[in-house]
């Protein structure tokens, strides 16, 4: 099961946070501070799964961004490693600059990949499909 997925630049910032199941507030900042910092400190010729506490990482790196998720030892980690990719390029195929202003958008494209910590659709059409559909009304 996912537990987190995290989206930080390459100075260590949280651009994005979406947690599947509660962690306290004051504990967030203190997984996350830890979970970037073992995670960015890694050379590009480390494996990209780290064990961490009760969580097993798997991040990938996309120029200044890296992408962090946090799993339980029954999830399958090639299987998380492809859906980051498969997110990001959802992300690539939407949005054609800045997503960061866009986040609100992207939660809509995490929510569609992913339902209460599980893995619920990879096809970036019917991942894309509720936003075409908003993006119609508004023009509407």
């Amino acid at each position: 099961m996912i537990k987190f997925l995290l989206m930080v630049n390459k100075q260590g910032q949280t651009r994005l946070s979406k947690y599947y199941e509660h962690v306290d507030i004051a504990k967030r900042a203190s997984l996350e501070a830890d979970v970037v910092k073992g995670c960015l400190s890694r050379r590009k010729d480390e494996c990209s799964f780290v064990e961490y506490k009760d969580y097993k990482l798997v991040y990938r790196q996309y120029a200044a961004l890296f992408i962090m998720v946090g799993i339980n030892e029954t999830e399958n980690e090639l299987a998380v490693f492809e859906l980051v990719h498969n997110f990001v390029e959802v992300l690539d195929k939407y949005f054609s600059r800045v997503i960061m202003f866009n986040l609100d958008k992207v939660h809509i494209i995490l929510d569609e990949m992913i339902l209460n910590g599980h893995i619920v659709e990879t096809n970036k059409s019917r991942i894309l499909a509720p936003l075409l559909v908003l993006d119609k009304m508004v023009e509407s």
